[in-house]
Parts: C-alpha cells; structure tokens; sequence
C-alpha cells in the first residue's frame, strides 16, 4: 500500500484528508503536536478503514528537529500533505511581535523548512507527491489580514517554484486554496455560504486533483473568479476598499 504523511493532521481538513485517503487503502503516518488527539484519530481510521495509521510527534515550528523527524520515518511516504496553519490575530500580530512570528513561522518558515527536506528525498527517488494547503488570503493583500496572507502567499510562490524545480523528475507539487471552510478555526465568523465549503469537500477536491495531476486548484471555483476580479483592481482604488 502506498503511504501518506499528513503534517499538521488534527486540524479539522487534515483528518478529512486522512480519512479520504484512507478510504483510498494510504496507509497513514499522523504527525502533529497533540498525541492523546492524534491516538484517538489512529484508531477510528485504523476501524473504519482496515489501514495502517502511526502518530508521531511533530512541530513545525522546531525547525533543527525536522530531518530527524524524516529520517526517524520508518516508510518514506510517497505523498506529504502539509496541513497546519496559524490564522493568529492582525491587530494583535500588527502591535505585538511575537504574534506576528508565530503567524510567519507556522505558515511559511515551517512549511519551507520540512518540504525542502522531503523535496530532496523525493527527487532522489524521481517520485512523489507533495500537497500544500495555502490560501485565497495569499492572491491579495487585505488590511483585515495582510500578514496571514503575505505568508501564505509566500508559501504559494514556494510550492510553484517547488513544482517548476520537480517536475522533470516526476514529483508532483499540489497547491490547494480552500476559501473558507467551517473548522473550528473559523467557528466564530460569519461566513458566507456562497464561498464557504467544509473539510469533507477539500479532501474530495484534493483527491480528484492527485489523480489529475493538477497544479493548483480552488476548492470553490467561485473563489477563482473572485480573486481575479480583486487582483485586476487597480491599486488607487483597492486601497481605499474596506476588506
């Protein structure tokens, strides 16, 4: 059976991932900080879907552990999916450094510090699937959320370069933008229907997309459309929008 490493994987889509790919026959490794969650996890995927699903410890954000991390791997998994994510505060990340970092290290440092490790091993192996989850909050800076943003839209620039660099050697880079989804991230904003979806669905979307190998996607393609319409504002008149 093929394996995949979920990274980031008690957040509300990641275990919808891992249950999607589950239901695929992946074997699983679950990695994350919280273990006693993790465990729970283990078991109702091992139940429900006749897989092998190992947790193990991982923080994005201790960045010297991550090649012990890969390396302590009993299977080199043959697709990594990079889940975890810190929406953080802007007006407290705006007045308060700490805030600000965290946001930065858990979205974009974090994220570039274990791929580049598994882009390595996966290019040696001229195999490979890498899955990032980024966001619509990166196509545009927005005063609401501009330095949440301005890390996912680095880690986006980074997964294309990612894909432009691997691609001759048969590893496939997948970048994933949800919009918004109803997790318990975002349990107390109003969101939208017409441009929200749930864990359940990014998981199928990202499944559809591994088997068509397709480079980026928006999970509602309204959220396409949109974010055109707000990257072609002019920029006298966008900031002067209240979003």
């Amino acid at each position: 059976m093929p394996t995949a490493l979920i990274l980031g994987a008690t957040s509300d889509i990641a275990q919808a991932i891992a249950r999607e790919l589950a239901a695929k026959q992946y074997d699983l490794i679950l990695a994350a900080r919280n273990m006693n969650y993790i465990e729970r996890i283990q078991k109702d995927i091992q139940i429900r879907y006749g897989v092998q699903v190992k947790p193990k410890y991982f923080d994005a954000t201790t960045y010297e552990q991550h090649d012990d991390f890969l390396k302590q791997t009993e299977v080199f998994p043959e697709v990594v999916v990079v889940c975890f994510g810190y929406l953080g505060e802007q007006k407290k990340a705006e007045a308060n450094w700490d805030e600000a970092y965290q946001i930065l290290a858990t979205n974009y440092i974090g994220a570039v510090s274990i791929l580049n490790l598994v882009a390595q091993e996966m290019e040696k192996r001229k195999q490979g699937i890498i899955i990032g989850i980024s966001s619509v909050a990166g196509d545009r800076g927005r005063k609401s959320n501009y330095i949440y943003g301005s890390a996912k839209a680095g880690f986006t620039t980074y997964l294309s370069g990612l894909r432009n660099r691997l691609y001759t050697s048969g590893v496939h880079v997948l970048t994933v933008k949800p919009g918004y989804v109803t997790t318990r991230m975002t349990e107390n904003m109003n969101l939208p229907k017409l441009l929200t979806t749930t864990p359940e669905k990014v998981a199928k979307s990202i499944s559809k997309a591994i088997r068509k190998k397709k480079n980026t996607i928006y999970v509602k393609k309204i959220w396409w459309l949109v974010m055109i319409i707000i990257r072609c504002l002019p920029e006298s008149i966008f900031k002067k929008l209240n979003l």
